[in-house]
């Protein structure tokens, strides 16, 4: 594992003297962090174009390849629920192979602890972000993997919660929530608001194969950012 304990503070954290409430990442809610975050759901049209538009195409080497993935998945998934490591090793960490994030210029942090407080209410969100992709200082995606049998939904406020602790504030931040069967991309921006959106559900339940599109919008939000920085 790497950066065990590392830990990324939002410019409001209270006092080290002051009494905070400690909440964890896994009983927040998208509601929670609108009304103590000023979170908002985006309405523009192209907030989030990174998973519609500019896709890429896939070579059939690499569509067959995600077919092998995909077979091994339900494979493992017959005989028994994938824990959240067997996610990983099956069908995320594939994934981010082929979407080039283990190369230059990129690279990977695991278990990354992350803290967001507001300053008035004296409460602080703790918890861990499973994957975080990063390219020098600024995330890319964060990567919240688990059980098969637990519903993606369910950890978009977590999500949103560990992107919300993002120290850099120009910057938009990727989030990936997936259970190894469903998938869900999120993307986030903090000025001049705290503002989010979301794709579509993607599945390994739908006829053919979602992780086409999974890599796809993944290697999109990689040129997106490497595009951003050389314009810089």
């Amino acid at each position: 594992m790497l950066a065990q304990g590392s830990c990324h503070r939002s410019a409001l954290s209270p006092s080290q003297d002051a009494i905070v409430s400690v909440i964890p990442d896994s009983q927040v809610s998208i509601a929670f962090l609108e009304d103590r975050y000023g979170l908002r759901e985006a309405t523009q049209p192209d907030f989030f174009s990174e998973w519609t538009q500019g896709l890429g195409a896939l070579t059939e080497l690499e569509k067959q390849y995600l077919d092998r993935v995909k077979t091994h998945f339900k494979r493992f998934l017959k005989s028994l629920p994938l824990l959240e490591n067997s996610g990983k090793m099956v069908v995320l960490s594939p994934l981010l192979d082929m979407a080039g994030f283990y190369d230059d210029p990129f690279y990977i942090r695991s278990e990354v602890s992350v803290e967001i407080a507001t300053e008035d209410e004296g409460e602080v969100i703790r918890g861990r972000i499973d994957v975080l992709v990063l390219k020098e200082r600024f995330w890319i995606l964060a990567l919240e993997a688990k059980r098969s049998g637990f519903d993606v939904n369910v950890a978009m406020g977590q999500a949103l919660a560990y992107v919300l602790a993002n120290p850099e504030v120009e910057q938009p931040t990727s989030a990936m929530v997936s259970n190894g069967q469903s998938f869900l991309f999120l993307k986030l921006t903090k000025a001049p608001q705290s503002q989010y959106a979301n794709s579509r559900l993607f599945s390994l339940v739908n006829p053919g194969n979602d992780l086409y599109e999974v890599l796809q919008v993944m290697k999109c939000i990689g040129e997106v950012v490497m595009a951003e920085s050389q314009s810089d």
